[in-house]
């Protein structure tokens, strides 16, 4: 038996691409059936060439898109605002006085077109690395044997890649496809709008400590408890079938676009739909329960409902600490904001319900029940510590 760390590290995720070079054959990792030599070539070169295409998808969404946004907001400090109630963008205006479907239908335009840069990488991507792991030799299950080094090392690689929960989750169900760890893939959809450094810089320069400190430690504290909450699945994966007799390049190239447009195509059919959803639902939920009803009085049931909705709640990156600190600045008590920033963006009703698919329906409950406690957790501690 042997194990692989491209079965691994390099499998996860996109944001450990660098990992994806890596093929040694002694590693503390999940075991996989030898392949006896003499057996058919590994496609070294269609490797290559999709891991190239998922680096340069990566580089020129980071580089061009992401990352100046994020640092733009940073550097906005106190003059950080949101113009939609779900969306930083709003191409359509959205007024109190406009009648209940129409506000919804707007909405979510609004939620679409703020989501669709992170739609652009996470949909090309996904289909770059499903192209990559379907062409290994081995298919199993790729991970670490120990269920802390798999959040570990999801957490690791999520914290940069600067996506939200919604446009991580196509990259999610495509390394699920392709046989990834539950357990790393999931952590690293967590740890991506949780952890990314510039949204953390941006909570603890603009939230009062107490809540900034209870941002980072709710997601902290639900990737503790993901063991517990995700197990592992065993299952065989469908690899790409190679022919004994090796290929003229042309013919090379020529059938690995076409298994990467029919990866495209699949994911966006397993993407699609739930996003459209949780577009409309997430603008229902906000549009029926609008933002300023959270300046009633405080009390208990106020922020298990806060949590609830913040829990489900579809947002774009970064979209969490904004809103507190607009709330904030507005006089909403500090349990609501404490309850909100700490579950809106962490998972929404776009993920659980897309990798329950995949995962089954008690995975997503279980996640959406444990941050959403979490959620209530910092809204009543802040509320114990501090006066509203």
């Amino acid at each position: 038996m042997e194990s692989s760390i491209e079965g691994s590290i390099g499998s996860t995720w996109c944001f450990g691409l660098g990992s994806m070079f890596m093929n040694a054959s002694a590693s503390p990792l999940a075991q996989e059936a030898a392949v006896p030599s003499g057996a058919r070539p590994h496609p070294r070169l269609e490797v290559l060439v999709a891991l190239l295409l998922a680096i340069a998808i990566a580089g020129v969404f980071w580089g061009v898109q992401r990352y100046p946004s994020l640092l733009k907001k940073l550097h906005s400090g106190e003059r950080l605002h949101v113009a939609g109630a779900i969306s930083f963008d709003a191409v359509l205006k959205v007024t109190p006085s406009m009648p209940l479907p129409v506000r919804i239908g707007r909405t979510t335009v609004n939620w679409l077109w703020t989501n669709r840069f992170g739609m652009y990488f996470a949909l090309p991507f996904g289909a770059a690395a499903m192209t990559a792991l379907g062409l290994r030799k081995q298919a199993k299950r790729k991970g670490f044997r120990s269920a802390a080094a798999n959040v570990a090392c999801g957490a690791l690689m999520g914290a940069p890649a600067g996506v939200c929960t919604n446009c991580a989750t196509p990259i999610a169900q495509s390394l699920l496809v392709s046989g990834v760890s539950t357990r790393m893939t999931l952590a690293a959809m967590i740890s991506s709008p949780s952890f990314n450094p510039v949204v953390i810089a941006m909570a603890v320069a603009l939230l009062p400590w107490r809540i900034a400190a209870a941002r980072i430690l709710a997601p902290a504290i639900l990737l503790l408890l993901l063991p517990l909450l995700v197990k592992e699945r065993d299952f065989q994966l469908k690899t790409l079938s190679l022919d004994e007799e090796p290929k003229p390049l042309a013919q090379r190239i020529r059938e690995l676009a076409v298994n990467y447009a029919r990866n495209l195509l699949r994911l966006t059919l397993l993407t699609l739909p739930w996003m459209l959803l949780a577009a409309v639902l997430g603008a229902v939920t906000v549009e029926v329960f609008p933002s300023y009803a959270t300046a009633i009085p405080v009390s208990g049931w106020g922020i298990v409902v806060v949590s609830i909705l913040g829990t489900l709640l579809p947002v774009p990156m970064a979209f969490d600490v904004a809103l507190a600190w607009v709330l904030y600045r507005a006089g909403v008590p500090q349990a609501y904001v404490a309850a909100l920033v700490c579950t809106l963006g962490v998972v929404s009703v776009y993920s659980l319900f897309a990798v329950g698919q995949q995962l089954g329906r008690r995975v997503p409950l279980r996640l959406a029940t444990a941050a959403a406690a979490l959620g209530c957790m910092a809204g009543f501690a802040i509320l114990l510590t501090h006066s509203v």
